[in-house]
């Protein structure tokens, strides 16, 4: 043990005493100006004045001497790192937001590897009341070249800041603030949609249990498919679990008469159709149920909700393909993407719609 402890100390001395490397350095061990390095690492239009062998003999001593260019000096010096920034306005990791946030990572990091992107995560700003905030004192914002926001709920107020100061950005998720460039997912039509779906099985009468109405996406999907219940002569009513019990849920289905229960979480979904199994109540052939979401995960024994599903990976990617313009990169020789996307969700025919006239 003793002797391990004397290794690591030996070690941290070695690294300690190791000299940072500078471009003056490189000038130094290449044989040229420091302003020729400088080109050199920029990519500058200048640069192009330089002879390739002289280039090459800057990039070879860069990569004998592993140096690695401060991002910080470069922002202050107005050049970009291709760095994006991740901000969270919730927790990513914990498992009960998994299913949102590991998908939109996947389709975010394969993007960024694409594009040439290195990722930085923001989490110095605390969370409060269950939501950080992103001009937080100790938001270090300007070490990234520009930010992809995600969360659920995003303070409109810190939007209009940002999109004011200038700093490049794209919140994942459609947003009411004008000007924000955002991408998200078209939940409107495909609640419709689905709502038409409800309406075709000959159900009359529905009890939708949503999710605070304070995010657009939870708007969006209320409106979709109120619209397309009325649309279909279904008389809707609606409730949450935050204000309600499970119970208290499943006794409005039976005291409105509901052949059709609709929810919006899946989380909400599972735990509804374990108490209506606990009660006796076989779903589709007594009550049936659709879901606005899927989770993202494979369950065990998992229930196959008829549902929405929303690509959330080529959300991620298309986040980030959009940053990448917006930072100036270009577009690869693709046609300009628009600042505010809409992406289609599909609809899974699953087990648990039945028709009323078979039930």
């Amino acid at each position: 043990m003793i002797a391990a402890v004397d290794v690591l100390m030996r070690i941290s001395r070695e690294v300690a005493v190791v000299p940072r490397v500078t471009q003056r350095r490189i000038a130094e061990l290449a044989g040229v100006s420091q302003t020729t390095v400088s080109l050199v690492l920029n990519g500058k239009e200048d640069s192009a004045r330089i002879p390739e062998t002289t280039r090459q003999r800057v990039l070879d001593v860069i990569n004998e001497t592993t140096y690695v260019a401060d991002p910080a000096a470069r922002r202050l010096a107005g050049q970009g790192n291709n760095l994006v920034g991740i901000f969270t306005y919730e927790h990513a990791f914990p498992s009960e937001t998994s299913d949102f946030y590991t998908p939109l990572l996947t389709g975010i990091e394969s993007a960024a590897e694409h594009f040439g992107l290195d990722l930085l995560m923001f989490t110095s700003a605390p969370v409060v009341d269950g939501r950080r905030q992103i001009l937080h004192e100790r938001s270090r914002l300007r070490l990234a070249d520009g930010c992809l926001l995600l969360g659920r709920e995003m303070d409109v107020d810190e939007l209009r800041r940002l999109l004011d100061s200038g700093y490049p950005f794209v919140a994942v998720g459609r947003r009411d603030v004008a000007g924000v460039p955002w991408v998200g997912f078209d939940y409107r039509s495909a609640s419709s949609e689905l709502a038409g779906r409800i309406s075709a099985a000959g159900h009359r009468r529905a009890l939708y249990v949503h999710l605070s109405l304070n995010a657009e996406s939870s708007r969006d999907r209320a409106e979709g498919l109120t619209q397309g219940l009325m649309a279909g002569g279904v008389e809707l009513e609606t409730v949450t679990l935050a204000d309600d019990s499970v119970d208290t849920v499943l006794d409005l289905v039976e005291s409105t008469r509901a052949t059709v229960l609709i929810v919006e979480d899946p989380t909400e979904a599972e735990t509804l159709h374990a108490a209506l199994r606990a009660r006796g109540t076989v779903v589709p052939a007594q009550l049936s149920m659709v879901v606005l979401g899927e989770r993202s995960r494979p369950q065990d024994r998992a229930i196959d909700f008829t549902r929405l599903s929303a690509p959330r990976i080529e959300l991620g990617a298309a986040a980030i393909a959009l940053l990448h313009q917006i930072l100036g990169s270009g577009a690869d020789g693709m046609d300009a993407l628009p600042e505010q996307q809409l992406l289609s969700c599909a609809l899974i025919d699953g087990s648990t719609l039945a028709e009323v006239a078979t039930r």
